[in-house]
């Protein structure tokens, strides 16, 4: 139905200035203009479907209220939709859902790097533009990313937030594990590589009690049980890394269950507003992320950028309302080995933030 209307309007357009001898007016200069300089759609003609991996968690609805304030300032329709499950299935479904329904544009956070490649082929060439952020798919599938950082800048973040809370006498010799969604979830598995080889070069004797790591498929409830396993098995172990914003609260839960408080060091990634009470109880002391409510944001605009007409180049700088000017960067800023295009990059988030009890309530999101 969107797309009609707009065709509609498109050809009555087209009409009025036929009658006028074809004379082309000025273009309004509030609205969008393309990186050609030619006058692209109005901001209300143009709709987003805001894609999380999965609703009610806290990174994820933030991350929503950063995508309809962008959507309310700049005048585009952004619709939240997704599923409470984390599931290929599920994102599939919503993807073509979103194209059923005329959206003009996808952002979306993925739970797999190449599972949706045939729902978003499909969307693309229905004339979807196809935006990632957080979490980013296969390359060729999607325009733009809009990651948090670089693996290596978040890897030793994650680390280094460990490192921060050991006693001297234990700085170089620790037993860790990680703790998050899955293997195939690719922002959070890139993080956990670099975290690896990150520890290899500065910490060689630190043992990782379970390189095959676990995994709690971004289920609170099994977050829960995987952290009280993971205690229960290694019970001499120094720190839990959780590279998860589902996996943090459950281990730290899990941590306050078996009575471990102070006894085993939790750190990863999640929302403030999610880590707060654990926070100030000293089970979580440290903890980290990116301002999930600007990277939304940025996730929503860019969808609704391109849908407008407005084109790129690696290389391009790009002005996001309120945010700032950003810069497309080539997909191997990511991963050395990725697909490199002209019509296909990332963009970063301008900042990282670690979290405690002195800086916490300075954040609500």
């Amino acid at each position: 139905m969107r797309k009609f209307l707009v065709v509609l309007l498109s050809l009555a357009m087209a009409v009025s200035m036929a009658g006028c001898g074809g004379a082309a007016k000025k273009a309004d200069e509030s609205a969008p203009v393309s990186s050609e300089g030619a006058a692209v759609a109005d901001a209300s003609d143009i709709s987003v479907a805001f894609i999380p991996k999965l609703t009610g968690n806290s990174f994820f609805e933030s991350a929503n209220v950063g995508a309809q304030d962008m959507a309310k300032q700049v005048g585009f329709e952004c619709v939240y939709t997704g599923n409470p499950e984390a599931s290929v299935a599920n994102q599939v479904q919503v993807i073509n859902s979103a194209v059923q329904q005329g959206f003009n544009a996808v952002a979306i956070s993925s739970v797999t790097p190449d599972g949706l490649n045939n729902a978003l082929k499909a969307a693309r060439d229905a004339g979807v533009k196809i935006v990632c952020w957080d979490s980013d798919v296969q390359n060729d599938m999607r325009s733009l990313h809009v990651a948090q950082g670089t693996p290596e800048q978040l890897g030793q973040m994650l680390v280094e937030m460990v490192v921060q809370q050991l006693p001297d006498d234990k700085k170089d010799s620790i037993k860790y594990c990680w703790h998050y969604s899955s293997a195939t979830v690719t922002d959070q598995n890139s993080w956990q590589v670099a975290g690896e080889a990150y520890i290899k070069e500065k910490y060689p004797n630190w043992v990782n009690v379970a390189p095959d790591n676990y995994y709690s498929d971004q289920d609170a409830e099994k977050a829960v049980s995987v952290g009280e396993s993971i205690l229960k098995t290694h019970t001499d172990i120094d720190a839990i890394i959780c590279n998860d914003s589902t996996a943090l609260p459950g281990q730290a839960q899990a941590v306050e269950n078996l009575g471990m408080v102070g006894k085993v060091i939790v750190t990863g990634f999640c929302t403030p507003n999610g880590m707060r009470d654990f926070c100030k109880n000293g089970t979580v002391p440290v903890f980290g992320l990116w301002d999930c409510k600007v990277q939304g944001a940025m996730g929503a605009y860019l969808g609704y950028w391109l849908a407008a007409g407005n084109t790129f180049k690696v290389g391009d700088k790009i002005d996001i309302p309120g945010i700032g000017q950003v810069e497309v960067m080539p997909n191997t800023v990511l991963d050395p080995n990725a697909y490199t295009a002209d019509d296909s990059g990332v963009v970063l988030l301008p900042e990282r933030t670690v979290f405690t009890k002195d800086n916490i309530d300075d954040y609500n999101f």
